[in-house]
């Protein structure tokens, strides 16, 4: 074992000994140390402080006692991000029920799937869902309760009828005085106890249920407090943008946030850039978690055209005035962002290397981890201060990474990993759950990677995305992409093979070939122009032979990465 092995295997020691709170505790500390402070807000709409929150979680917890749920029932519950939303999960936890987050972007067939396969017995729904959804599609669940007023929709037990209707009455006669913080006393987790089962959004086409216990929700938690937390202030603003069915937005954009108290603000309508960049300026968030598309759009639209000049280029050039040059368009990134970021992190999917390249040149505080669902999500992550271009961190407390490779440093090999974060397994499928964790407990991640001396991981690409050209080489087609995507009139790429060539799908710039005057010919030109150039920063053999024009966007999961089983 190499030395850098020594010390993740020693800190996975280290972690096995750590002792395991309650995560509800969490919750509930955060409760009563914040009573009066705001905590949940609708963007543009109503605010709940965490009484309210509290009041809110004993009224559901009512509403499930008294309609028979039991603790380890499933309760599923599938909406755009909202404070109800946020509520309905912090209800499910501290009564001792397991939640089951859907995704709103599936559609209606998969959360009837999901619903079924999970065995819900109540199904939780915001507005736009609750006219998407069959209830004759799922005919084991027992209610399907509306999020944003939380009234019952569809009953098929006499007792949630009479729960709902009397529901006030209930909590009344529970608390004929008034709720106060004493009575702030939920369900006291077990570490190895199932929290939650976390339906992958996946760009394979499957979903399955990722079974993840508290300890992998109390592992996440205890990373973020340690190494955010000590950055941020007291009752700080943050802005919810990725969905909280994701595990990348539950975990750090939601469960940390209201477990330390801040005031967290969701962004509860179709995300576009110009309302982002707007929630940006209006909440000034405290830290920014976004996925790389996001990042990339403020950048390529906002700052780019800016910084691109041939004035700007000669600036940059000069030594005596390139910083402060620098430093000017750093503080425009930062306003961009909301002007008070202790730092902007990115994950769910690899940042391109030009933005990339361009925000550590100016000294902007970014950062890149690594996760998956399977680890709710946290695997790897560094300060910004610790940040390396290309890589996405080294391994997180409690968690142990490594490379299988005959020479981690040079050889990409496969990511695994193994500690407090990782799932207990599939729902329901054995067969999957063998084939990503060993009898030693290593989840392997289907993620290929290498690894500095300093523990820095470096992504390559997936394993089943991995191409072989006719003389037998290893193709990663992100890093191809990763190029193109830096191109004239790309916005993005996807890089696939047909017999034994590679050819590049690219959806092109409409919006700038418009402004342009650009038809379809001229864009034909550019790309060929685009692969030319291309081919000349490639090896021979992963040459790209041709560049298809994409009409439309690629389909993508909500972490925003390329379904590339659809391509293929």
């Amino acid at each position: 074992m190499c030395k850098e092995h020594i010390t993740f295997a020693q800190n996975f020691r280290n972690c096995a000994m750590t002792t395991i709170g309650s995560f509800n505790s969490y919750i509930e500390r955060s409760v009563t140390e914040n009573w009066n402070l705001d905590a949940l807000t609708d963007y543009k709409g109503a605010t709940l402080q965490y009484h309210d929150v509290a009041r809110k979680i004993e009224k559901v917890h009512i509403l499930l006692e008294n309609s028979g749920v039991k603790k380890g029932d499933k309760i599923a519950m599938c909406g755009r991000n909202s404070a109800h939303w946020a509520v309905t999960f912090l209800a499910t936890l501290t009564y001792g029920a397991v939640a089951v987050p859907i995704l709103h972007e599936f559609n209606a067939e998969q959360i009837h799937n999901i619903v079924n396969h999970s065995e819900a017995k109540l199904l939780f729904v915001g507005d736009v869902v609750a006219t998407q959804i069959n209830a004759d599609a799922m005919p084991d669940i027992e209610g399907i309760v509306y999020m944003p007023d939380f009234s019952v929709s569809l009953s098929r037990s006499e007792r949630l009828t009479y729960a709902r209707e009397h529901l006030n009455e209930l909590f009344g006669l529970k608390y004929p005085k008034a709720f106060l913080k004493e009575h702030v006393n939920w369900h006291k987790d077990q570490p190895e106890e199932l929290a939650l089962i976390n339906y992958t959004s996946g760009t394979t086409g499957f979903s399955k249920g990722v079974m993840l216990p508290y300890r992998a929700l109390w592992g996440n938690l205890d990373f973020c407090f340690s190494h955010l937390g000590v950055h941020l202030g007291k009752n700080c603003d943050t802005l919810s943008i990725l969905p909280m069915a994701h595990m990348y937005g539950m975990a750090i954009e939601f469960l940390f946030p209201f477990c330390f108290g801040s005031h967290l603000y969701f962004l509860n309508r179709l995300p576009s850039p110009a309302i982002i960049a707007q929630a940006f300026s209006d909440v000034k968030p405290a830290v920014v978690i976004a996925v790389p598309l996001i990042i990339e759009k403020i950048i390529r639209k906002r700052v780019f055209p800016q910084t691109q000049s041939n004035v700007i280029k000669l600036l940059l050039q000069m030594p005596v005035v390139s910083r402060k040059v620098k430093e000017r368009i750093c503080q425009e990134v930062y306003k961009a962002m909301g002007g008070n970021a202790y730092e902007v992190v990115v994950g769910g999917a690899a940042l391109n290397q030009e933005v990339e390249q361009f925000l550590y040149n100016i000294n902007f505080p970014i950062t890149v981890g690594y996760g998956t669902t399977e680890c709710a999500p946290l695997i790897t992550f560094s300060d910004w201060h610790d940040f390396q271009p290309g890589s996405c961190g080294t391994a997180v407390a409690h968690m142990e990474v490594k490379i299988l490779s005959r020479d981690p440093q040079h050889v990409p090999g496969e990511i695994v990993t193994r500690g407090l974060n990782v799932m207990l397994g599939y729902y329901k499928n054995e067969e999957a759950t063998r084939q990503v964790l060993d009898p030693d407990g290593w989840y392997h991640t289907g993620d290929l990677g290498t690894m500095s001396a300093d523990g820095h991981v470096f992504i390559r690409g997936r394993i089943k995305n991995m191409l072989l050209s006719a003389n037998g080489q290893n193709v990663y087609p992100e890093e191809i992409e990763d190029k193109l995507n830096s191109m004239a009139m790309v916005s993005e790429s996807i890089v696939i093979q047909k017999d034994d060539k590679f050819v590049a799908l690219v959806h092109p710039d409409y919006d700038e070939a418009k402004n342009m005057g650009f038809t379809d010919q001229d864009l034909e030109h550019i790309m060929e122009q685009n692969r030319q150039e291309l081919n000349k920063q490639l090896p021979a053999y992963s040459h790209v032979a041709a560049i298809r024009l994409h009409k439309e966007e690629f389909a993508k999961t909500p972490k925003k990465s390329i379904k590339r089983y659809l391509y293929n």
